[in-house]
């Protein structure tokens, strides 16, 4: 089969390597139908994934159809699917609470194994989620937004909450869509008046500030001095991070979506007298793709919006390299793989 794998930073090639064999017992054979290229695509390209081994075929915002289910799978032949791309153990302190989207051993689809950039994968039936009625395009898309489903979710924070998201890369305007759907007024914030533009144009959301100089005064100006009821920071930069304590409200909720290998410093004097809870959200589980899929159907998430660029497994080794840098009005990218 073809598979386009990096075999160095920097590197991408279009190979012929084995497919995979019979699934083994609880695992199904899928053809890869859409993956989404993600931030942590275009990370280990550019060689700044701190835990990774190459040569690495990435992609895990996967769309496929089941090809032949191993011993016991229920799924049958034809049956197209979203891949939740989260391997775990089963048996680890975070899988007996059903948190397996923390799994202690957890391995991720395209990061920590090899991924769905080529014809043909192996996973198990767990980790496979019936995509029923939606194209296999939007369904390529479900990973990504859960992540920010998941965070709003974490939030525990009701309906006509005051949230802002900082950041409005692909993860903070799937957290500003979720954010939206669970009736929350949602405000972004962002470094490029671009990408605001494009928030404001391709997905209604209209209320926006600039970050820099004056943006914590429109913040408490937005809130009525009040601050944010809830704030996720989806910018995976420690400096953002560390701001975004200023942006709450007193007894507000912050999310961190992304993750930075920093150490993040904040006043604990500011976090205390604000009652402040401070909440970690890490990828999906499989409420979150559930939830997701569903708001698709239900129309409540614009999938024609989000995806700007399209390519093929052929022509994904000079595109993803090409986007890497030039970022102008991308949104989202999907490769298609087979039709």
């Amino acid at each position: 089969m073809k598979a386009a794998i990096c075999p160095e930073p920097g590197r991408l090639e279009l190979i012929d390597r084995t497919a995979p064999g019979v699934p083994p017992k609880g695992w199904a054979r899928l053809k890869v139908s859409h993956v989404g290229i993600c931030g942590t695509d275009y990370h280990i390209f550019e060689g700044k994934h701190p835990y990774l081994e190459y040569p690495r075929v990435m992609g895990h915002e996967i769309s496929a159809t089941v090809v032949e289910p191993g011993e016991g799978v229920s799924l049958a032949a034809g049956t197209p699917v979203i891949v939740n791309p989260y391997l775990s153990c089963g048996t680890c302190v975070a899988c007996r609470k059903e948190k397996p989207n923390c799994c202690t051993a957890i391995k991720v689809l395209g990061v920590h194994t090899d991924g769905a950039f080529c014809e043909e994968i192996l996973v198990p039936e767990s980790n496979l989620y019936p995509a029923g009625d939606l194209s296999l395009e939007s369904a390529a898309t479900v990973e990504f937004l859960a992540i920010g489903a998941h965070a709003v979710r974490r939030s525990l924070s009701p309906a006509g909450s005051r949230a802002l998201v900082i950041g409005a890369g692909p993860i903070g305007l799937g957290t500003a869509l979720f954010s939206r759907i669970a009736g929350h007024n949602v405000t972004l914030l962002d470094a490029s008046a671009e990408r605001l533009d494009m928030a404001a144009d391709r997905l209604g959301f209209a209320d926006g500030i600039l970050a820099g100089d004056g943006a914590l005064e429109a913040g408490l100006s937005a809130t009525n001095g009040d601050g944010f009821d809830v704030v996720f920071d989806a910018t995976g930069y420690s400096g953002s991070m560390e701001k975004s304590f200023a942006f709450v409200a007193h007894g507000g909720c912050l999310v961190f979506v992304s993750v930075v290998k920093d150490d993040i410093r904040f006043s604990d004097p500011e976090f205390h007298k604000r009652e402040m809870m401070l909440v970690g959200s890490r990828n999906a589980t499989r409420q979150d793709f559930e939830h997701v899929a569903a708001s698709i159907r239900a129309g409540h998430v614009p999938v024609g919006a989000l995806i700007t660029h399209r390519t093929t497994l052929d022509a994904v080794v000079s595109d993803l390299p090409r986007w890497a840098h030039e970022k102008a009005g991308l949104i989202k990218a999907v490769v298609q793989v087979s039709r």
